[in-house]
């Protein structure tokens, strides 16, 4: 068992040596070094996956005699991971980690100046590389179930479809009640809110929440995102605009979110495959949660309201405190998902997961996804975007050859409203605590249920031992029918 553990140690450093390089990639290295950085990313996680799938490993795994239960679940868990990981050939992971790595720098520059024929080709290899890996991994119904299943283990194509059916459903008409009201005004979000006072408020009220500065740190990208070197070093990135309060602030929040559940991992599941979320919705639930069902609920602005005010005076100094609660609530359709509101957030995903499927199935050629996602967003939203910076270059997940990973955001939304309502059970007094800026009964909650578990339990487990149910819509759908029901008279 030590033998075992000791080898995916060294897988583990490996992984995570990368994560660093990535990092770097994504904050602070010169353009030029793109080249050279997708190269040596791509020979590290070459490497851990050739330690992974090779002989000695399994060997080891064969031999180790589990001396706990957690031994019994690195077992379990490393052994599933080498059944997929032996049918991918390590020759390709370096490709898919080099492509990425220019791929990455060619949406940049594609997304700065509305040029998207800068990004096409790169986005067709990672497109063809990603159809080489399902076929490589293996699927019973169509090549997008594999690619899902990588982060959100267990879930189909047609699961999910189904989900959103049902949701899409009771939003469509929802968000058309509701855009039709006139009731909110977000103007007070689009004043001056000085960038330094933005960072620093965003990462005060993050720390407030739970988020350990001692063992993370936040830093500027283009696209904000979080990332674990280890349970002990959890970091987050944010991005900044001067006459718009919300992404900074609920980008910090989000990633926190997602930081707090890595953070929260236990320490006897560190250098092990189950040092990481169990899956991509789950750990969506989580930022999500501290985004929205915290940081945009009433009682906790009636706690960080006053200190936005004095943080902020020439912006919030002549705003009260609702019509602060209904300009950061406001149900308007906008282009950028980042920026999307509550209740229309979802509908990106969608569309996006829709476009992901026919990427991969061939249905629609990549010179013509820009059209067809304009199409598709004024079909849904009733806003087409101006240019594709708005469109469909915002995202740099498609760079990363994350295809598969974008319904992992709406599932992590349903999640998330399911785990709050258990969480609000067994703490009925939560919404006064935060009124108080208390915050610790909810992270001690979450930790005890979701984030100490690590990968050892998957997220349909612990969504049917927490809550008692699988994944379903209806809760999210009651949550924004009374919230933003209530907002809208």
């Amino acid at each position: 068992m030590d033998a075992l553990r000791n080898r995916l140690n060294r897988i583990t450093h490996l992984n995570q040596a990368a994560a660093v390089l990535e990092w770097d990639q994504e904050t602070y290295m010169p353009e030029g070094g793109a080249e050279a950085r997708s190269l040596q990313v791509a020979t590290l996680r070459s490497l851990a996956h050739e330690l992974l799938v090779d002989d000695e490993t399994s060997r080891l795994l064969e031999s180790a005699q589990p001396e706990s239960d957690i031994d019994g679940d690195v077992i379990r868990v490393t052994r599933k991971d080498i059944e997929k990981a032996v049918r991918v050939p390590s020759s390709l992971i370096a490709e898919m980690a080099a492509a990425s790595g220019r791929a990455k720098g060619a949406w940049q520059k594609a997304r700065a100046n509305d040029d998207f024929p800068v990004f096409a080709p790169h986005l067709e290899h990672i497109v063809d590389l990603c159809i080489q890996h399902a076929e490589a991994l293996g699927y019973e119904d169509q090549p997008y179930d594999a690619l899902l299943d990588q982060y959100e283990e267990g879930a189909t194509t047609a699961q999910v479809a189904a989900v959103f059916s049902e949701l899409r459903e009771d939003l469509v008409p929802f968000v058309k009640e509701l855009t039709s009201s006139g009731m909110l005004c977000e103007g007070p979000v689009h004043r001056e809110f000085p960038e330094e006072d933005q960072w620093r408020f965003g990462l005060d009220m993050a720390k407030s929440m739970g988020y350990d500065l001692n063992h993370g740190r936040q830093d500027r990208s283009a696209h904000p995102f979080s990332t674990s070197f280890s349970i002990s070093d959890v970091r987050i990135t944010t991005r900044l605009e001067k006459r718009f309060f919300n992404p900074a602030f609920f980008g910090t929040l989000h990633e926190a979110g997602h930081a707090m559940y890595e953070q929260g991992i236990d320490p006897a599941l560190e250098g092990t495959p189950l040092a990481d979320g169990t899956s991509l919705g789950m750990h969506e639930s989580q930022s999500r949660m501290w985004e929205n069902l915290v940081g945009r609920s009433l009682p906790f602005w009636e706690y960080a309201f006053p200190s936005a005010q004095k943080t902020f005076p020439d912006a919030l100094g002549n705003v009260n405190l609702e019509q602060f609660y209904r300009a950061i609530n406001t149900v308007v359709p906008s282009t950028i998902r980042v920026e999307a509101d509550e209740v229309t957030y979802n509908l990106h995903i969608m569309l996006r997961f829709e476009l992901e499927q026919e990427m991969i199935a061939g249905r629609v050629a990549i010179k013509d996804l820009p059209e067809a996602w304009n199409d598709r967003m004024a079909s849904w939203l009733g806003i087409r975007p101006d240019n594709n910076t708005e469109g469909v270059l915002q995202d740099i997940h498609w760079s990363l050859g994350a295809i598969g990973y974008f319904p992992t955001y709406a599932l992590g939304n349903l999640m998330s409203v399911q785990l709050f309502n258990a969480a609000q059970t067994d703490i009925p007094d939560l919404h006064d605590q935060f009124r108080r800026g208390e915050f610790s009964h909810l992270l001690s909650w979450l930790r005890t249920n979701v984030h100490h578990w690590g990968r050892r339990k998957t997220a349909g487990d612990i969504l049917q031992e927490v809550t008692g149910s699988g994944l379903k819509s209806g809760p999210w759908m009651a949550y924004a029918r009374s919230k933003f029901g209530v907002l809208h008279g």
